[in-house]
């Protein structure tokens, strides 16, 4: 049994009106890299802020670790950035770290081992005023892991990001996670979140469109184009099939969707079996960007 580390069950969150978090609900397993996909004022950051304390709810229930324990304590687990850091400015790296961990009660080693997660190691004497965006982004998760969290939260962790700072923050959130620390980061950037998650909540208005796997939501667009010497032949015969969705033909090419998964090579031999030869046959995905649109537009 993998362990719980967050259970959300319907939280909802009004401002007078608006209602910004409505019955979201949502299992974080130890080990995953989860994310809140939605875009600005889809209630992603009100939701962290909600598991935070540092927002009330208006109803619903979350628990942390299974309810083993109050939410003050399982907070000491939890490694956040929620906002930009605040680090003095006319103090090193290595010397803001050690201040957190004086605050907190952790043991100086591990400054050292965290500026080397975060590729700091080279500037952890330099100002932080001298800091990049990116570096200073850097330090902050650096910050976030002195206490060895169990999970690690991440608001919007490339906002403002140059490419290169963006490649460098999602290659350190993989290296993170392939440590097994458990990941959930707020994001409205499609891309960011395919390439570094393994499951998504996908928000609107407040309300879950989607909530699985990142594979799982690519796999639900799969189809085929086909082609044979006779196309209107070849539609005929697929309106027979007992799993076809829907046909199309498009440029001289068959599309076909079905409303289960379906194999490449089944699928030819169904066909060629009844007597036809297909000349194309390609297995194509709706890409993750493409179904995102579909449900959010």
């Amino acid at each position: 049994m993998e362990s719980t580390i967050l259970s959300i069950h319907k939280l909802n969150k009004r401002y007078g009106k608006i209602h910004a978090v409505k019955d979201v609900s949502l299992e974080i397993h130890k080990g995953n890299v989860y994310g809140i996909l939605g875009p600005n004022g889809s209630g992603k950051s009100t939701t962290l802020g909600i598991v935070l304390n540092v927002v009330n709810k208006t109803s619903g229930e979350y628990s942390w670790f299974g309810g083993t324990m109050k939410t003050h304590d399982a907070l000491k687990k939890v490694g956040a950035i929620i906002e930009r850091p605040n680090f003095y400015p006319y103090m090193s790296a290595k010397e803001n770290l050690e201040l957190v961990c004086k605050i907190k009660g952790i043991d100086y080693s591990k400054v050292t081992e965290k500026l080397e997660i975060v590729g700091l190691m080279d500037r952890k004497d330099s100002k932080f005023k001298t800091f990049s965006l990116g570096m200073k982004q850097r330090l902050a998760i650096a910050s976030a892991l002195l206490n060895d969290p169990e999970i690690l939260i991440l608001d919007e962790p490339t906002n403002g990001l140059d490419p290169q700072g963006i490649h460098q923050i999602r290659d350190i959130i993989r290296l993170i996670a392939s440590q097994g620390t458990t990941i959930l980061l707020a994001s409205h950037l499609l891309d960011e979140v395919e390439k570094v998650c393994s499951h998504v909540l996908v928000l609107r208005f407040g309300e879950i469109l989607y909530s699985g796997t990142v594979d799982g939501m690519t796999n639900q667009g799969a189809f085929f184009e086909l082609q044979a010497e006779s196309n209107s032949n070849l539609i005929t015969l697929l309106k027979n099939h007992p799993d076809v969705d829907k046909i199309s033909e498009t440029e001289g090419k068959v599309i076909v969707h079905f409303n289960k998964d379906m194999d490449a090579g089944q699928l030819n031999k169904y066909i060629f079996d009844k007597g036809i030869c297909l000349n194309h046959l390609v297995q194509k995905k709706v890409s993750l960007e493409q179904q995102f649109l579909a449900l959010t537009k």
